[in-house]
């Protein structure tokens, strides 16, 4: 059987981090690197695992990368606090790492996301597929400031069970991180020498909409479906204001 580690960031997670915890307390390790929380994050944490380790906040891909280089075993689950390893995942998991033959590299695992009490069935939200499960010597987070992946080497598989994402707390909490990930997308952005346009502010948000709310059917999902896509369409919007902001302070 080979083992498994789960590895986990933190700041400020005391709501969540118990939660997630106790479905991956089933692993063989866990490891949580945290960003000096000024909660009880850490506390709670040390309660399931000796390996809590404190880093100060670089960003998201570097923080995943220590946790990865923290964690002693052969396979590694990357799960956020939010997140919660499902019954049906983890039977799927240990009958994978229990086969005695494994062919793939790493393994894509869909996310069920709940908005505000409900499990969002459309808008591109199901099945959200990320690469979580995978082979520590075989792959490594590319570095970004923001929506980083798991870059893994060789070949890959796709799970049926998921993960349970319980992603905003409500919608001030949606708003505060639309504000957070769109300034820095549109930092990275900026330094890739991505400009805005009149066409970026007027289409790519009703792009966006469109897409959500009709091409992948966000209107099933009643006011909940229709609130996601306007969100959706606002995070772009907003992304591409800052990365405007940007450039006029360059100029300046």
């Amino acid at each position: 059987m080979s083992k498994l580690s789960v590895v986990i960031i933190t700041y400020n997670e005391e709501e969540n981090i118990r939660g997630c915890l106790e479905s991956a307390n089933w692993s063989d390790e866990i490891v949580v690197v945290d960003s000096f929380s000024t909660d009880r994050t850490v506390e709670i944490a040390r309660e399931f695992t000796p390996n809590v380790f404190q880093n100060r906040w670089t960003n998201f891909s570097q923080q995943k990368n220590l946790a990865l280089e923290k964690a002693s075993n052969e396979w590694v689950l990357n799960v956020d606090a939010d997140e919660r390893v499902t019954p049906e995942l983890k039977k799927e998991i240990l009958r994978i790492l229990n086969s005695g033959f494994i062919s793939a590299n790493g393994y894509y695992i869909p996310l069920r996301n709940h908005y505000l009490g409900k499990w969002i069935r459309h808008c591109g939200w199901y099945p959200d597929y990320h690469l979580r499960l995978f082979r520590k010597g075989k792959g490594r987070f590319n570095e970004r400031t923001v929506h980083e992946s798991v870059i893994v080497e060789g070949k890959k598989g796709y799970l049926k069970s998921h993960l349970q994402h319980f992603s905003y707390k409500n919608l001030s909490d949606h708003l505060a991180r639309i504000d957070k990930y769109a300034a820095l997308t549109a930092q990275e952005m900026h330094g890739r020498g991505k400009r805005t346009t009149a066409f970026d502010l007027l289409f790519r948000p009703l792009a966006r909409f469109i897409r959500m709310y009709l091409i992948k059917r966000g209107f099933l999902d009643g006011i909940y479906g229709l609130i996601v896509s306007l969100m959706g369409s606002f995070y772009v919007f907003i992304k591409y204001v800052k990365l405007w902001e940007l450039s006029k302070r360059k100029i300046r």
